[in-house]
């Protein structure tokens, strides 16, 4: 039973400890001397943390991979101002040694109500022929039951279990407020843009242990996933407009915004424009919320640097409970904090052997 989780970090700073994870990443690279060290990422449902094995490395290297389940023993420290573990020797767990609850983060909010809300909105379509396309969709048992599981992205937003049932909630609560300010706006067929968007998720993502990508996702991205996904729903919708499936197919293409997002064509009607702009929004608004969720412990008002947002974030709550002076030096502290996260940790300077040894000789 997994007894420690990377939320409780701050309680056990400085301390040797013995706790099971699932490995996000695992890299092994030269030391200066030209010694091989691991660099992992490891995992659970409440956070990752970055880990480092720098001694008995050989016996360590084939031991296990990505994505599988180990127990680590190693001291937890803070390095640069960011949590990691030097690790000090570590196994391989079996499926059967651990519960997979523990490793995946989940969304807080009851996935039952949101299927709800999201059904709410589209019982209220005007529209017949987009509504019985969205409820072809909905009433699809395979479907329903990945969409209120998958997440919304690998790692950059909503990157949680019900991440994706939950970003297109909260779009279709802001797309249903943009609709009353812009009248001229086709709320249904932003709603079901909304709705498709990135529905192909659920089968470009894998999410058994940690968050990847699926072969057929790597290969063909989840825009394309979904145009097959639409065109084989609306072959069951009774005459349904083609001009009507080119406005969908267009919102599912161009929800990126941008070609060097990935999208093949940019927006070019109102509801396309929207759907990318508060679909860009709440991704972001996301990852700022999960950003400060992580460094709840930190005590200055700026965060280390955020490599989807490409900066460092003010917490405003802190900024404004803080003296003039506080502020300053955590102003000057985050700014080290960001470029030293743009550069590989170095070598330990103390012996870890040494640490392990006086830790004792436990079992893992």
């Amino acid at each position: 039973m997994k007894d420690f989780f990377l939320a409780d970090c701050a309680q056990h700073e400085n301390k040797v400890l013995t706790s099971s994870f699932v490995v996000v990443s695992k890299q092994v690279k030269p030391k200066k001397t030209g010694e091989p060290y691991l660099a992992l990422t490891l995992g659970d449902r409440t956070g990752q943390v970055e880990a480092k094995m720098w001694d008995n490395v050989e016996d360590a290297l084939d031991v296990f991979e990505q994505d599988d389940f180990i127990k680590i023993k190693g001291l937890l420290n803070k390095y640069k101002n960011r949590f990691q573990i030097t690790i000090h020797k570590l196994r391989r767990l079996g499926d059967s040694e651990v519960d997979f609850a523990d490793y995946l983060p989940k969304t807080t909010k009851d996935i039952g109500e949101l299927w709800q809300t999201l059904a709410g909105f589209v019982a209220n379509f005007q529209d017949p022929c987009l509504k019985a396309l969205v409820e072809a969709f909905m009433s699809d048992p395979d479907i329903a039951e990945a969409y209120r599981t998958a997440p919304a992205a690998k790692t950059l937003h909503h990157a949680y279990i019900g991440g994706l049932l939950d970003h297109v909630v909260s779009l279709f609560r802001s797309c249903d407020l943009i609709c009353r300010n812009y009248p001229q706006i086709n709320r249904d067929l932003l709603l079901t843009g909304a709705f498709l968007h990135d529905i192909g998720k659920i089968h470009e993502l894998a999410y058994n242990r940690s968050f990847s990508y699926t072969t057929r996702g790597q290969l063909l991205g989840h825009m394309v996933i979904e145009l097959e996904m639409v065109h084989a729903k609306i072959a069951q919708v009774p005459n349904f407009p083609s001009e009507l499936k080119t406005l969908v197919e267009h919102l599912i293409i161009s929800h990126h915004g941008q070609y060097e997002f990935g999208s093949p064509k940019l927006p070019m009607f109102p509801e396309a424009l929207v759907l990318h702009y508060l679909d860009d929004l709440d991704s972001k608004m996301e990852s700022m919320r999960a950003h400060f969720a992580r460094e709840v412990c930190s005590e200055g008002v700026w965060t280390g640097y955020n490599p989807s947002l490409a900066r460092p974030l003010l917490n405003t709550a802190k900024f404004l409970e803080k003296k003039p002076a506080a502020e300053a030096a955590s102003v000057e502290a985050s700014g080290t904090q960001a470029a030293a996260t743009m550069t590989e940790s170095s070598e330990p300077a103390v012996n870890t052997d040494s640490m392990a040894a006086a830790a004792g000789p436990e079992k893992i």
